[in-house]
């Protein structure tokens, strides 16, 4: 795939996604603390109604680095220890597989989630000034549930998108091959609004792109939007994502043949620097 954020197949409807996770005996209930996520149990809770997305992929554009970073918190910095400056965010993602007329949890998968900080700028990209840094990014494996939890915070914008985060899965097809999946994951314009003024991001000023002039969210529109909830340290949100692990064309490697090439005018600011929050985690990354 060459073009940036280009969406192929189909998405499952809400209708549709009910009746899978029905048939499928999966429960989701209303979330009492993130925790549930690092539990290694078969079915999990979850903070939103369930979104069982078949095929919704999109490429993962020029920003895309494999970092080889197994953590759930990705605030950290490990080149200097820095952390990220925004509003904390849980994100619980639910991997699944599609199998028939069922969605059942898929273990073993991993997956990466990378997105831009509070200023618009990615790590370790060349133009953005950012080598050898490694914040905002990182990788889980699905545990027995098909569960993976991360630790990050809020993305800020960047001129000609509206604010997203990536995730790219990676596992193994019905047919022995390596398969991979990578879209992305968006806010409500409401839910923006709110975070987007207060610092650090509002040094950035008005997002040029909502969500309706975004030509990529466009073609999924709110089968991949988010649904965050206030916590006492931030917002924390799930999200399920079942996969076709027989559909060869979607699995096929999504690398992005032409970095800086498509895909919007690429982002702007200055790289996270100074003291830690109060909440930092520490630069050591997990195992």
């Amino acid at each position: 795939m060459d073009d940036d954020d280009k969406p192929v197949g189909r998405v499952l409807s809400r209708r549709r996604a009910l009746a899978v996770f029905g048939a499928a005996g999966v429960a989701f209930t209303a979330v009492g603390a993130a925790v549930a996520a690092n539990a290694d149990a078969d079915v999990a809770a979850s903070t939103v109604s369930p979104g069982c997305v078949v095929k919704p992929e999109m490429t993962e554009g020029p920003y895309y680095v494999d970092e080889g970073l197994k953590r759930s918190d990705i605030r950290v910095d490990t080149s200097d220890g820095s952390v990220a400056a925004g509003r904390k965010f849980s994100l619980v993602l639910h991997i699944l597989q599609l199998d028939g007329t069922q969605c059942k949890p898929l273990p073993g998968a991993t997956v990466d989630i990378w997105h831009c900080d509070a200023a618009g700028v990615y790590s370790d990209i060349a133009a953005e000034g950012t080598t050898g840094k490694n914040f905002l990014r990182g990788y889980q494996v699905s545990n027995s549930g098909g569960i993976v939890k991360f630790t990050t915070i809020l993305p800020g914008w960047y001129q000609g998108r509206t604010v997203h985060t990536h995730v790219k899965v990676r596992t193994t097809g019905t047919d022995g091959n390596p398969y991979e999946f990578t879209s992305q994951l968006f806010f409500s314009e409401e839910f923006k609004a709110v975070y987007l003024a207060t610092a650090p991001y509002a040094a950035k000023g008005t997002p040029d792109t909502t969500n309706d002039a975004d030509m990529h969210y466009a073609d999924i529109g709110d089968q991949m939007l988010l649904e965050p909830t206030a916590t006492d340290g931030g917002y924390e949100a799930a999200f399920a994502i079942a996969l076709d692990l027989s559909d060869t064309a979607v699995g096929a490697d999504d690398s992005f043949s032409t970095p800086g090439g498509p895909g919007g005018t690429p982002p702007t600011g200055t790289p996270p620097t100074g003291a830690p929050p109060t909440d930092a985690p520490t630069a050591t990354p997990s195992a």
